[in-house]
């Protein structure tokens, strides 16, 4: 992990990360070790279709595991209901802004392993949510985008009671 730019998650994403964490080597890879063993038994491996996807598959969790891990092992939880000052953006914040059409958009900003742009919820590491970071009601913040420079003001800020 960069100690300049850690990981945020909140409580809920790292929960998210746990609980697929779990599924994976709790359920889904002793199901795949007993297919894998299964297909072995049936002789030549070399034509085995369920041996060969079985192995196959094996990798692909084995590989989701080590990814999962390394995720949790660097995350910082940071729950945003306990954000001391929440007059301006920080981690966790639901932030209504408008741009210079007065055109408004509401994004939450969470950690990059929970962003979903399409749901409003942005990455701390995206340009958006860097340009926010501590700003407070009524502020401008200038954003560059891949679409072109934008202009941005604070209209609200929330946080999760």
């Amino acid at each position: 992990m960069n100690p300049a730019h850690p990981n945020y998650i909140t409580p809920e994403g790292f929960a998210k990360l746990r609980a697929e964490y779990d599924q994976l080597l709790g359920v889904e890879r002793p199901r795949v070790v007993e297919i894998v063993s299964w297909a072995a038994g049936n002789g030549d491996r070399s034509e085995n279709g369920d041996y060969l996807y079985g192995r196959k598959r094996m990798r692909e969790i084995d590989g989701q595991l080590r990814r999962l891990s390394k995720k949790m092992k660097d995350a910082k939880v940071v729950d945003p209901r306990q954000q001391p000052d929440k007059d301006k953006v920080y981690f966790g914040a639901t932030v209504t802004i408008a741009d210079d059409d007065d055109q408004h958009r509401t994004v939450t900003i969470l950690g990059n392993d929970e962003a979903d742009a399409g749901a409003g919820r942005i990455g701390w590491g995206s340009p958006i949510a860097r340009a926010l970071r501590g700003a407070a009601i009524g502020d401008l913040r200038r954003v560059i985008l891949p679409a072109g420079e934008k202009e941005y003001e604070v209209i609200a800020i929330r946080y999760p009671e």
